[in-house]
């Protein structure tokens, strides 16, 4: 079988930026739970969702030894039939 791949990336970078007289440490990284535990998720949700509405490719997530808080990897495969490259 033949197979070619490419590679795209998206990526997030998240900051969090405080009053001047914020001490630090205050909030022990509440930002950082909201979005693992509320923005992460919906945003996945909503990018499955999206790619649901292409059934010519399938989607999965792949865990490439990298814990889940640093890298989420989607997998997007196209699959052509026998004979056709459409």
């Amino acid at each position: 079988m033949f197979h070619e791949e490419k590679t795209f990336n998206l990526r997030f970078s998240l900051e969090a930026h405080f009053p001047e007289n914020y001490e630090g440490d205050e909030d022990a990284y509440a930002w950082l739970r909201d979005w693992e535990t509320r923005v992460k998720p919906d945003l996945l949700k909503t990018i499955f969702s999206s790619l649901r509405g292409y059934p010519s490719w399938a989607a999965h997530v792949r865990n490439r030894g990298v814990a889940s808080t640093e890298e989420v990897e989607i997998v997007m495969v196209k699959v052509f039939p026998s004979g056709s490259t459409s």
